[in-house]
């Protein structure tokens, strides 16, 4: 019997590549993304495959949203097998002139809404004791980045929240897990890096995308489709023994 799925995030970047390979692997797909044409395509693009999906069009940060989302999944499916929470947001501020608005935007969706997902989905998982949450984090959750305190802060968030989920759920037979991506050339990526450059005061942004790509012990940044190719191995392929663990897809720049 096919797995249902639900995947943040999805309208691009990793959160397309997730949805397509879990679709590609015969589950069914639930596209949450804010931007309803972005899910769409998605959705669009999985049924091209005769793959089965729905769009689902919302701000997670509203109240409500995080339950309002798997509610919605698990009527359209029967039941909800499988959570990635991969949406995210992350910006750039300097150190001494960060806002409590970016803050209060990031930390609402990258922590809070992810911590009310994993609540909302484990109530589901709970009761059919069984299922997989795979939360994406980040390198940056580890490091120490004066002018991306925010994000970096939210991801270590994360990575609590992860740990949390797992023991509280574990009882259960439900696996929590998360999934650590380097960099990827994703549109999030390029937009905070363009901002992090003129922060730094790097007028040659070329430059400065390469100096970053050097400090990767693999020498090369990420694709999408790898790291989507981790976050489904957790959610279907994984030992069911493994729970609270943080998978690096980093190319050696997260060693532990």
């Amino acid at each position: 019997m096919s797995k249902s799925a639900l995947v943040t995030g999805a309208g691009g970047g990793l959160g397309r590549a997730i949805a397509l390979q879990l679709a590609a692997r015969n589950c069914r797909v639930a596209v949450l993304d804010i931007n309803p044409k972005s899910a769409g395509e998605t959705v669009a693009l999985i049924k091209a495959k005769d793959g089965e999906a729905i769009a689902i069009a919302d701000d997670l940060t509203r109240e409500g949203a995080p339950e309002a989302a798997i509610e919605a999944t698990v009527k359209a499916f029967g039941g909800l097998d499988i959570l990635v929470n991969n949406a995210g947001f992350g910006g750039i501020e300097s150190f001494f002139e960060m806002s409590a608005k970016l803050w209060q935007k990031t930390l609402s969706l990258n922590v809070t809404a992810l911590a009310l997902m994993c609540a909302a989905a484990g109530r589901v998982m709970r009761g059919q004791r069984a299922g997989r949450i795979v939360n994406i984090t980040s390198p940056a959750s580890r490091m120490a980045l004066p002018n991306y305190a925010a994000y970096a802060a939210s991801k270590a968030g994360v990575d609590s929240i992860t740990r949390a989920a797992a023991v509280a759920l574990a009882p259960f037979g439900v696996l929590v897990n998360s999934v650590a991506p380097g960099m990827m050339d994703t549109e999030m990526q390029r937009v905070t890096e363009a901002d992090l450059a003129r922060v730094e005061g790097r007028n040659d942004l070329q430059a400065f995308l390469d100096e970053r790509t050097r400090r990767v012990p693999l020498g090369r940044r990420v694709e999408p489709d790898e790291v989507a190719a981790g976050v489904v191995w957790l959610a279907l392929d994984s030992p069911a023994y493994i729970a609270a663990e943080r998978l690096n897809l980093s190319g050696g720049m997260d060693r532990d």
